[in-house]
């Protein structure tokens, strides 16, 4: 790719047509780039179209313009939202300073945005403890990720996702890792990213915080067992076996064996002193009394 400038004089009423015209594309980002036309002591303003099959085959070849770059002094421009399908487009660039203007530039051949260039994700390995994470670059919401990851003598696992949380990992052997991009919309990937290797961080202090959790919870349930145990006991008694409480008027004050010889000894004080009778004696009792 080569550049070069245009000088034009002001006395002049044609403005020349941007040359070189071309399209930077990477990771799904287009942008079509020119050489500036330079007319001396004059701002030159530069406006862009577009032209997709729709236009060609369906609008008797129309152009649509695009609204950001319209009449800009850049020599740039962001084509990414209107290069919105995957068939070939055409562009062109006008120059522009006040009611002066050029002819059309016109893109050497047609861009597709299968073609554009991949790259593979920035990728981070990281040991954390046992657990092996892997973060992703976000190059937004057309990609996925190829995650491969392996450990000596065993297979490599893919796993599609921006964030991984790969496995947990053992004491001892190497893991490695390496990443593709993938843009479904153009079923097309990139290169793997080179291999990073990570092991286990920490295996005699992970140990030593297990021992010593270990022995903190032994220590826990020995102190409150017991206690436990003891309150299981008291709650199911008092559920079992309620305790009731009498009224004062209920509650005997002198012991059970003097209340029942008062009550022989007032029975028989009743028998002493009233005598039940059958009617007939009665009767019988009165003649003799009358007689």
């Amino acid at each position: 790719h080569y550049s070069s400038t245009v000088f034009f004089s002001s006395e002049d009423t044609l403005l020349p047509a941007p040359q070189n015209i071309s399209i930077l594309s990477t990771n799904m980002k287009h942008f079509l780039t020119w050489s500036p036309v330079i007319v001396q002591g004059e701002t030159v303003r530069y406006s862009v179209e577009f032209q997709g099959e729709y236009e060609r085959e369906y609008a008797n070849e129309s152009w649509i313009p695009i609204c950001e770059c319209s009449l800009i002094t850049a020599t740039v421009c962001n084509i990414t939202e209107d290069i919105s399908a995957t068939v070939a487009y055409n562009l062109r660039v006008r120059a522009d300073i006040g009611a002066r203007r050029s002819e059309w530039g016109t893109l050497k051949g047609f861009f597709n945005r299968i073609t554009t260039s991949l790259t593979p994700p920035l990728m981070k390995v990281i040991a954390d403890g046992y657990h092996l994470l892997v973060e992703l670059e976000d190059m937004g919401p057309a990609f996925q990720f190829c995650v491969l990851y392996w450990k000596k003598g065993q297979e490599s696992r893919v796993k599609v996702s921006s964030v991984v949380h790969l496995d947990t990992m053992e004491a001892g052997p190497d893991y490695c890792v390496k990443a593709q991009t993938y843009v479904e919309a153009i079923n097309r990937s990139s290169s793997f990213s080179q291999t990073q290797c990570v092991r286990a961080q920490g295996s005699t202090s992970m140990w030593l915080v297990t021992a010593l959790i270990s022995s903190a919870g032994f220590a826990v349930a020995a102190l409150t067992l017991p206690f436990l145990t003891w309150k299981t006991s008291q709650v199911f008694r008092y559920s079992c076996c309620p305790v009731g409480v009498l009224p004062d008027t209920l509650k005997v004050s002198e012991p059970p064996a003097q209340l029942i010889l008062r009550g022989s000894e007032e029975a028989e004080q009743c028998d002493l002193m009233v005598r039940v009778m059958p009617s007939e004696e009665v009767l019988r009792l009165w003649i003799q009394e009358t007689l």
